[in-house]
């Protein structure tokens, strides 16, 4: 029995990807770098947003943290300004969140989005849904796939890893359900091809199988 679900947010929840990838280009841009095409982005997310700037800095210039520091807060600001421009759920979400409410599960995220950037955004999108638990990056937190977050969760939710399920759609997301000691789902909207997935538990390719595996239909 499902009592408790985690989210991924970042290409399991929401696509955020044309926002993310704008406010890096725009950090870039400000810097002199050269700009990346959303595709490209999409492969960089996963491990929070210092490492997204990283990894769209130049080559030799992604180990410089001067570099990194300062291109970092100029990604902040505007995309904390501009954080629902494209920003939408995926079709068919927002029902299943609040189909999964209407049954007395309980919801969660867990994601390495930084904290004031997932409150907003979640807010904005699904204004109606609330949530149990929303757990970002904050300082003195591992990022996923460290276990953290998951430990939290079930520890304000009051609910066992046997009882919990975690759904995402990169290998960090994986990862960290096994980390965790959760089970977990592995969804292909997301921002990584299927091969990414290979260590969840069950993958499935859209919202209504989704629906389908968590009610045991």
């Amino acid at each position: 029995m499902t009592k408790l679900i985690i989210f991924d947010l970042d290409g399991t929840l929401i696509n955020t990807i044309e926002d993310l990838g704008t406010a890096v280009n725009f950090a870039m841009e400000r810097c002199g770098y050269p700009l990346h095409t959303m595709d490209e982005y999409a492969a960089m997310v996963g491990n929070g947003v210092r490492m997204l700037v990283t990894r769209a800095l130049p080559e030799h210039l992604k180990g410089d943290r001067s570099v990194i520091d300062t291109a970092l807060p100029i990604f902040e600001r505007y995309y904390t300004d501009h954080i629902d421009v494209y920003t939408k759920p995926y079709d068919g979400m927002p029902e299943l969140l609040a189909h999964l409410k209407q049954a007395g599960i309980k919801i969660a995220v867990a994601t390495n989005k930084f904290q004031e950037g997932a409150d907003k955004i979640i807010a904005k999108v699904f204004p109606a849904i609330r949530f149990d638990a929303i757990y970002g990056n904050r300082p003195g937190v591992p990022l996923k796939p460290d276990a953290s977050v998951i430990h939290q969760i079930l520890e304000t939710t009051g609910v066992e890893a046997a009882y919990a399920l975690y759904i995402g759609d990169t290998e960090v997301d994986m990862a960290t359900a096994v980390n965790g000691g959760v089970r977990s789902v592995g969804v292909t909207w997301g921002y990584r091809d299927r091969s990414s997935l290979s260590a969840a538990d069950t993958i499935v390719d859209t919202i209504d199988a989704l629906e389908d595996l968590i009610f045991d239909r």
